[in-house]
């Protein structure tokens, strides 16, 4: 019943809710209320639980510009898309901003977005939005071997989180999706189904990503004692048309495999492409298993295998961790990941051709000049 005074009172002089207001009710301090919506770790789970159900139960909604003075921050986070990626505008971006904006709202926050052509434009734009004070902290996506954002901002001591675990760990708090257990996963998938002849195609080398995708696969080939050819190995297929070339330097081996493994999607994409030109059924004479859950594959005949990313999810995952690193959370204690989800599509079968009858598939499609790369190429 200590609610209802203070909440006929506000109502009845018609005035704002205020934080006093909701510390009368609950019998605590102003210190403890404000503390307990800001997140301050030294409050407990249940007394932040129960001062937040009395402001929502009273009607209590602090002033952005009275927290940001108090608390020196502006409870919005920032977002910087480079849009000039090879994947900058893809349709899962709007999942993950979706995730983003819906965890951010949740807490009281805001979505700070801005995009950028290139790594330079984003350094500025970055650096701008530190000039002008539009966020308390910033979630990086996709991230590089050797990441300049993130060495912005540990030299500006901004509260960051990344998609994506770095190389050099140091202050960094990130959210990310296990490729190498799929990879691993894949090469074993592929093996069940009869395939002893299989390739790698790895996507960008300068993210972290296809360090992680190659180990993945490694360990995949070893766990089901198959030996590691370099010639079945490629890498940076990050579009439709690098996977196609790719695709073609393996199937134009004199020994080609019988299924290949593809850190991307939109770089798989490509091996349809190239596996019509050459007389090859996806899924009967040539296998295929990639990684993202990019929609396009979706609409391949067949549709194509992959390991799909849950982008809303991994958005809303960034939002809560950096939300929880602005509020003063060790970034040590904030690194979480999450495994992607196999579809089983259609574009992985059990191999019909041996690599020497892929070969003969090949010759007759092409006709004698063909030339074929060497084994060890």
């Amino acid at each position: 019943m200590t609610g209802f005074p203070a909440q006929n009172s506000a109502a009845a002089h018609n005035r704002r809710v205020t934080i006093s207001d909701v510390s009368d009710a609950l019998g605590v301090t102003k210190s403890t209320v404000s503390r307990a919506l800001n997140g301050y770790p030294d409050i407990s789970d249940q007394t932040r639980n129960r001062v937040a159900q009395m402001a929502k139960k009273l009607g209590y909604h602090p002033l952005s510009h009275a927290q940001a003075i108090k608390t020196g921050r502006i409870r919005s986070l920032g977002l910087v898309v480079q849009s000039g990626d090879h994947d900058g505008s893809r349709p899962f971006l709007a999942d993950f901003l979706a995730g983003i904006s819906f965890a951010a709202t949740s807490e009281g926050w805001t979505l700070t977005l801005a995009s950028s052509e290139n790594e330079a434009g984003t350094l500025n734009m970055l650096k701008t939005l530190l000039r002008e004070r539009k966020a308390d902290g910033f979630i990086l996506p996709r991230t590089a071997m050797d990441d300049a954002r993130v060495n912005l901002l540990r030299a500006s001591q901004t509260p960051f989180v990344l998609f994506g675990r770095p190389d050099d760990e140091a202050g960094c708090a990130w959210f990310d999706v296990l490729g190498e257990n799929a990879m691993e996963q894949a090469v074993e998938h592929l093996f069940k189904l009869g395939h002893r002849h299989i390739g790698f195609v790895n996507g960008g080398l300068c993210y972290t990503y296809s360090k992680a995708r190659r180990a993945g696969f490694i360990k995949g080939m070893a766990n089901v004692g198959l030996r590691l050819d370099p010639a079945l190995m490629t890498q940076s297929a990050v579009d439709a048309k690098a996977g196609a070339q790719a695709a073609m330097t393996l199937l134009r081996l004199s020994a080609p495999p019988t299924a290949i493994v593809y850190a991307v999607d939109i770089g798989a994409l490509g091996l349809y492409r190239t596996a019509d030109q050459l007389g090859l059924t996806i899924g009967q004479d040539i296998s295929v298993i990639a990684y993202d859950g990019a929609p396009e594959g979706a609409y391949l005949t067949p549709p194509l295998s992959t390991f799909a990313v849950r982008y809303r999810e991994a958005g809303e995952k960034l939002a809560h961790l950096l939300i929880r690193r602005v509020r003063g959370e060790p970034p040590e204690e904030l690194r979480e990941t999450a495994l992607a989800d196999f579809l089983d599509k259609g574009s992985a079968g059990p191999p019909r051709l041996t690599p020497v009858q892929i070969a003969k598939t090949i010759r007759a499609t092409l006709g004698p000049n063909l030339q074929y790369g060497r084994k060890d190429q």
